[in-house]
C-alpha cells in the first residue's frame, strides 16, 4: 500500500475534510517535528487519533524545524518524514506547513479536537481559537528527541 496518498497539499487536504464531514467524521488535528520517531511519538499519536475518527498532522518543514530548533536540525528532511509518518496507522493525513506554528493552517482547518503535547498550557496552544476544543495528552516519560539526539552525541564523542 503507498501510504504517501496521505500526504497532501492544503487544496487536497481541505477535499478530504470536505467528505470526512458529510460523514460526520471527528477530526482531530495536531502538530509538530516528528524529526526522530520514538515510542513517545507513537503513544501520543495514537491517543490523539482515539479522540476521533480522523487523525491530520501538521508537519514542521525544515526551514520551520531549522528556526525552531537550531542549526543541526531537523535530523531528517520533511520528505522522510512525511512519509514515516503517513505509514503509520493512526495517521489519516499529513500536511507539512512552512510557518513556525501551524495557526493558519488551523484556521483553514477547523478542527473538531486540537491536541498539544503535556508542556502544553490550553492557553499556549496555537491555533486554538479555530478549533472546537483543545486536549493536552501527557508525555511518555523518558522518550525526546533531544534525548535521543544527546544520546547519539555522547555515544560518537
Amino acid at each position: 500500500m503507498d501510504t504517501s496518498s496521505k500526504i497532501h497539499t492544503l487544496p487536497s487536504l481541505l477535499a478530504e475534510i470536505k467528505r470526512w464531514r458529510l460523514k460526520s467524521d471527528v477530526i482531530v488535528f495536531t502538530n509538530g517535528c516528528f524529526d526522530i520517531l520514538h515510542y513517545g511519538h507513537i503513544d501520543y499519536l495514537e491517543k490523539a487519533r482515539s479522540l476521533g475518527n480522523r487523525l491530520i498532522v501538521g508537519l514542521n518543514a525544515d526551514a520551520s524545524v531549522q528556526r525552531l530548533k537550531g542549526k543541526h536540525r531537523p535530523i531528517q528532511n520533511e520528505t522522510s518524514r512525511s512519509r514515516v509518518l503517513s505509514s503509520l496507522q493512526c495517521v489519516d493525513a499529513v500536511i507539512i506547513f512552512e510557518e513556525d506554528t501551524p495557526t493558519e493552517l488551523i484556521r483553514h482547518i477547523h478542527p473538531d479536537i486540537l491536541v498539544k503535547g503535556g508542556d502544553y498550557k490550553v492557553e499556549q496552544v496555537a491555533g486554538r481559537e479555530f478549533a472546537g476544543k483543545v486536549e493536552i495528552i501527557p508525555f511518555v516519560e523518558g522518550y525526546s528527541t533531544t534525548a535521543i539526539e544527546e544520546k547519539i552525541r555522547n555515544t560518537v564523542k
